[in-house]
């Protein structure tokens, strides 16, 4: 077998070699109403509780939110998002070993978790909605998720059409890579993401699965975050709570077909399954 040439991540003090493994992002939203966990964890103690619980489990990365991007969801206010985030943000600083990244479009929240120690910004809006937002990781040396999304998530799921998705997809991303470098982020730092959900049909995420490899020769490192959404529900005809079994699978085939980050509710089972792919795709 051909070894596979050595692909760094960076974000911060931390440094992940892309080419053993994929990645786990554990996914953690202190918020009442995201589609999967809304309310589960909006006390501080619980979300500490459940983010060191992922870490256990074998998270590489926990993803923490304070805002719902549930398709139709309204945006949070400044205050109320910085104060749901940054008491789990202190509270983890000296007890997780493992990066938190901050899934959030403001550069005042990102401000604020970056001075709190978090050590990646995950934005959604692929610095459409603020471009300071990569200013600010060139200057803490953070890393920087682009991910792809068609309007916003009030609006999104509101027939969207595409001429030719792949190109489209693509393209919107390389603008925020672009965006990105100009202000100083390093290669090193970022990672895109195609943006699953986001304004996209069942066939569109489908498609997008499908053609990994499409989005890997742009070059940077790929997230995928497809944990419990509703196109899985639609091809079984499941309710969330009832979607783990189909997530499993169809992280499998994204670890397979080349994904370097799974986003994932349910982290035990997201690394088994990303260690079951990834040892298929190595033979």
């Amino acid at each position: 077998m051909k070894q596979m040439q050595k692909r760094i991540l960076t974000a911060r003090r931390y440094k992940f070699d892309l080419s053993k493994r994929t990645l786990i992002m554990g996914v953690l939203n202190v918020t009442p109403d995201s589609f999967s966990d809304g309310g589960q964890f909006l006390n501080c103690n619980t979300a500490c509780k459940r983010a060191l619980q992922m870490e256990k489990e074998g998270a590489d990365i926990i993803d923490i939110g304070g805002e719902s991007t549930r398709p139709g969801s309204l945006s949070v206010c400044l205050k109320d998002e910085i104060a749901r985030i940054m008491p789990v943000i202190s509270k983890l600083k000296n007890k997780l070993k493992i990066p938190v990244s901050v899934d959030t479009t403001k550069y005042e929240v990102a401000l604020a978790a970056l001075k709190e120690g978090a050590s990646i910004i995950n934005d959604i809006s692929g610095l459409s909605c603020d471009k300071r937002l990569a200013t600010l990781c060139a200057e803490y040396s953070a890393g920087l998720i682009i991910m792809h999304i068609k309007g916003s998530p009030r609006t999104m799921q509101r027939n969207p059409v595409y001429k030719d998705l792949l190109r489209e997809v693509s393209g919107y991303i390389r603008r925020g890579i672009k965006i990105a470098e100009a202000a100083g982020v390093k290669k090193e730092n970022i990672v895109i993401d195609p943006g699953i959900g986001f304004g996209k049909r069942l066939k569109h995420n489908l498609e997008i699965i499908r053609n990994i490899d499409y989005f890997k020769k742009i070059g940077f490192p790929l997230m995928i975050g497809l944990s419990r959404k509703s196109f899985v529900g639609k091809l079984l005809d499941l309710k969330v709570v009832n979607r783990l079994v189909p997530t499993i699978a169809v992280n499998a085939i994204a670890v397979y077909n080349g994904a370097d980050i799974v986003r994932a509710h349910d982290v035990k089972e997201a690394v088994a399954a990303a260690k079951i792919a990834h040892s298929i795709r190595k033979i």
